[in-house]
């Protein structure tokens, strides 16, 4: 019998030594990003950095990806029009329409759709860089040549993540209403109520409490894509593993970013 309890009892084992192996890396990684996240603070703290890198990395990171964020917004606000069009102008509020497309715009649809947008393209491709360098050895190389690779890799890139989202959600605020406009005044909203609505429900703290997730979307980009790619192992393969993970880990995390600031910071949109 004894024999049989202990094969009884193996999985049981297994499974909590698969637990526990999750759980430590789980901690490990959280640890490892904070440390990420207050070196590059006191980095911009003590301006340990080289500015011609960051505006390199706004380039890449932000000019490059705002076509597509602006081109995924846009059809966002159309369809958006479309549905409230409809059910508003059937119901005589068709006046309405304009004001709720510019504040869902401007509160959820441009910070969360921007960023996911962000973390889709910059984030994989920051990715497979940093993580091609690690399995290449080259950031060892950087170490050997007393070159600090977070101020040099990390640092220019969290910058830029930061400062850019921002602009690019300001820039797909507009845009998004544009193509919701577009689409108002197909289904027989006048364009002078749709601005009109616009100027009476849309106020600033809609758009700061937009602007200011945005710059925490672009710290969560940042740190995990550059996490993932510093601990890249296991050669091509891991490179892949590496920015699938950082593109899944960033958007589950603005995900549980935004349900935390408008439950806890914003629950009345009073910023």
């Amino acid at each position: 019998m004894k024999p049989t309890t202990r094969y009884v009892y193996r999985p049981a084992l297994r499974a909590s030594r698969a637990l526990r192996t999750f759980s430590i890396g789980i901690l490990d990684a959280i640890g490892e990003t904070t440390q990420l996240l207050w070196r590059c603070i006191g980095s911009v703290l003590t301006f340990s950095f080289s500015p011609g890198d960051v505006l390199n990395q706004m380039s890449v990171v932000g000019v490059n990806s705002m076509p597509l964020v602006l081109l995924t917004i846009a059809f966002s606000g159309m369809v958006l029009a479309l549905y409230t069009a409809q059910q508003l102008v059937q119901m005589g509020l068709g006046n309405y329409v304009g004001g709720m497309v510019a504040i869902t715009m401007s509160r959820e649809a441009a910070p969360v759709l921007s960023a996911i947008v962000v973390a889709a393209r910059a984030g994989s491709a920051i990715a497979a860089e940093i993580g091609s360098m690690k399995v290449s050895e080259q950031i060892d190389a950087l170490r050997a040549l007393a070159v600090d690779p977070v101020h040099y890799l990390v640092v220019p890139r969290f910058i830029a993540l930061v400062l850019m989202l921002p602009a690019i959600t300001m820039l797909a605020n507009v845009t998004g209403t544009a193509g919701g406009y577009l689409v108002a005044a197909s289904a027989g909203v006048s364009g002078g109520s749709f601005l009109s609505s616009i100027r009476h429900l849309v106020s600033m703290s809609d758009i700061n409490s937009g602007l200011f997730k945005t710059l925490i979307f672009g710290a969560i980009i940042a740190l995990v894509s550059c996490y993932q790619g510093l601990n890249t192992r296991g050669g091509a393969v891991g490179v892949g593993r590496a920015t699938t993970a950082s593109v899944v880990i960033s958007i589950v995390f603005i995900y549980v970013a935004d349900f935390l600031l408008v439950r806890f910071f914003f629950p009345g949109n009073n910023f």
